[in-house]
């Protein structure tokens, strides 16, 4: 059995199918993981989310930022982007299944055997790894439970920027998606700057605001992360591992090997 993670796939489907059949993968003894953002701005969104759903005792995903504002716009709680490319998984009849399936997904996984652990966004420095793991959980019973609805039309915005453990209801919730779907920048103080989503390495050093894996300190478990395009993959740490490529902008897709700690590249088609 070899376990895989894959970058930010955006509704690039034939990329992914290439890179799936480069490394010869089984569903029946593979895994598949995803950092999350499944569907938004690629031409088959609607391919790629129902390839998670009907193979989901093998391919597991985190959420993203695009997959839970997918389910805000399938809830009717917001527009959606033209630029997101939905049309076709909205008119779709299994679309409400698939809602299903996306609001049991988790905001983090943590591969224990391998010491290793997947979130969309990253890991916020100021959270232990098992304080993460305990915030993660609090978001999965809202998004499970009774409250879900109210909690979607609640969820989106900036405020608070910063994490303070007494934090209670849609507040405490917010920051802790924000922390896990949305985090780029913060500053010594763990204010988050959702402004900005630049090449880090071509800003002034004297800017306070430093990409979030500058202040993290743990390194016992690699850390396997996305949403942050413009990186390209370079974080300058080993443990930590950023897989958004830019596939959807033109660049190429990324997927991990676990075991052999190896990447595996798909450029992006051309006429998307």
């Amino acid at each position: 059995m070899s376990n895989y993670v894959v970058g930010d796939i955006q509704g690039c489907f034939r990329e992914l199918e290439a890179l799936l059949t480069q490394v010869s993968f089984n569903p029946a003894n593979d895994s598949l993981w995803c950092v999350g953002d499944i569907v938004a701005r690629g031409p088959s969104s609607r391919d790629a989310l129902r390839f998670f759903y009907e193979n989901s005792n093998s391919v597991h995903s985190v959420l993203g930022n695009h997959d839970l504002n997918l389910m805000a716009v399938l809830l009717g709680y917001r527009q959606p982007n033209p630029k997101d490319k939905l049309n076709t998984l909205l008119e779709d009849s299994d679309r409400y299944d698939w809602l299903e399936w996306l609001r049991h997904q988790p905001l983090m996984h943590q591969l224990e055997e391998h010491k290793t652990v997947i979130a969309h966004a990253g890991i916020y420095p100021w959270w232990t790894l098992k304080q993460a793991g305990q915030y993660a959980q609090e978001v999965t019973k809202v998004l499970t439970g009774n409250e879900f609805e109210n909690f979607m039309q609640q969820l989106f915005g900036n405020s608070p920027e910063k994490w303070d453990s007494s934090l209670q209801g849609f507040d405490r919730y917010r920051f802790i998606v924000n922390a896990f779907t949305r985090m780029r920048y913060c500053n010594p103080e763990g204010e988050l700057d959702f402004s900005q989503k630049d090449n880090p390495y071509e800003r002034s050093s004297q800017d306070s605001y430093k990409p979030w894996f500058n202040f993290w300190s743990e390194s016992e478990n690699r850390v396997l992360f996305g949403h942050w395009a413009a990186l390209m993959g370079e974080t300058r740490r080993q443990d930590v591992i950023a897989l958004d490529t830019g596939c959807v902008w033109g660049q190429y897709m990324t997927l991990y090997s676990v075991e052999n700690k190896t990447f595996f590249h798909e450029p992006a088609l051309t006429g998307k």
